[in-house]
């Protein structure tokens, strides 16, 4: 049985009803991996397939002790499945592959030497993609766009799932909806090395694809999340009070102007509609404030309530005072 600290590398692949496909890419992984000296570990979780997927999965495992299969009740979705693979890994580095043989795995040890050169994340680029211009390629192309100028991590591909994350590097990051793919990003909100490097792509042979343009709008809305969590997850108040200090002043200059307006012209002031637009200004400013002193009481009792530090810590040198001063984040001695 492979322990904790034996291995280096886990390969995650989530899977949704790719039964075709499983037998070939374990094979394709196989190869990659014992052409090298890493030694690894495959986690392949099936996120509700009714395919058969699992059977197929079921007996790779019995056969092959690399193997660990996991079973979700019903689909949970991509991110959950990655989430699962990575909680159920050992590896001290991760490699995310999709299983519909798009991804090609000769190009793990391409990412690995990117890791062994000090990188925290090494993200695959799919700089010739096959996949239709209209309906995949440009909306992936605005999308990458978007996240690398809100995110101030440039990438060419944030959607190809074929990666390689150091495993401090995810240490306490919990995702949800799509965010596996805004996982570069988070990590380099927190310091993290990354590089990007061109990885093959290729035509999908079984089955049909999963993705659709609903999943592009769902990763721009997780990216308002991200934008937040990166930005303003220890002070919430500098957003929210801001823009109500900015509401406030607005409101103060429509009723300096209604004020001019009623000594100047005669304007009543509950005829004038610029009144009404001040004192919903007012109103917004101080909703705003509360609730930006609201979610500053949630984060410090979010922080304080579990020990979580405001700081992420690359590495340590000498003694250290305390064990929970080495198990932060990218934390190296």
């Amino acid at each position: 049985m492979l322990t904790r600290r034996s291995l280096d590398v886990s390969i995650i692949v989530p899977i949704f009803n790719e039964a075709d496909s499983i037998l070939r890419l374990h094979q394709e992984i196989v190869n990659a991996m014992d052409a090298t000296s890493t030694r690894y570990q495959v986690v392949y979780v099936d996120d509700g397939s009714s395919d058969g997927s699992f059977e197929v999965l079921a007996g790779i495992g019995q056969n092959d002790p690399h193997v660990t299969a996991i079973q979700f009740r019903r689909n949970f979705g991509q991110t959950a499945a990655i989430m699962a693979g990575i909680d159920h890994s050992s590896g001290d580095v991760i490699v995310p592959l999709d299983a519909d043989l798009q991804n090609d795995p000769a190009d793990i040890p391409k990412l690995l030497e990117k890791i062994q050169e000090g990188y925290d994340v090494v993200s695959g680029w799919r700089r010739y993609r096959v996949d239709p211009f209209w309906t995949r390629r440009l909306p992936s192309t605005l999308a990458n766009l978007i996240i690398s100028r809100v995110s101030g991590v440039p990438l060419h591909d944030y959607g190809c799932t074929l990666k390689a994350y150091r495993r401090e590097v995810l240490h306490h990051m919990q995702l949800y909806g799509e965010m596996h793919r805004l996982i570069p990003a988070y990590a380099g909100s927190v310091g993290a090395r990354i590089i990007e490097v061109p990885v093959n792509h290729r035509a999908r042979r079984f089955g049909k694809s999963k993705y659709g343009l609903a999943r592009t709008f769902k990763v721009v809305l997780d990216l308002l999340t991200l934008k937040f969590l990166s930005s303003f997850l220890t002070k919430p108040i500098y957003v929210f009070g801001g823009w109500g200090i900015a509401l406030a002043l607005l409101g103060t200059f429509l009723t300096i102007v209604v004020l001019g307006e009623k000594i100047l012209s005669g304007v009543y002031v509950h005829r004038n509609p610029l009144a009404w637009v001040a004192g919903l200004c007012f109103i917004s400013a101080l909703q705003l404030v509360l609730m930006g002193l609201l979610a500053e009481l949630i984060v410090r009792t979010y922080h304080e309530s579990q020990g979580k530090p405001t700081y992420v810590l690359r590495r340590v040198v000498g003694p250290v005072e305390r064990e929970s001063d080495v198990r932060h984040i990218g934390v190296r001695r």
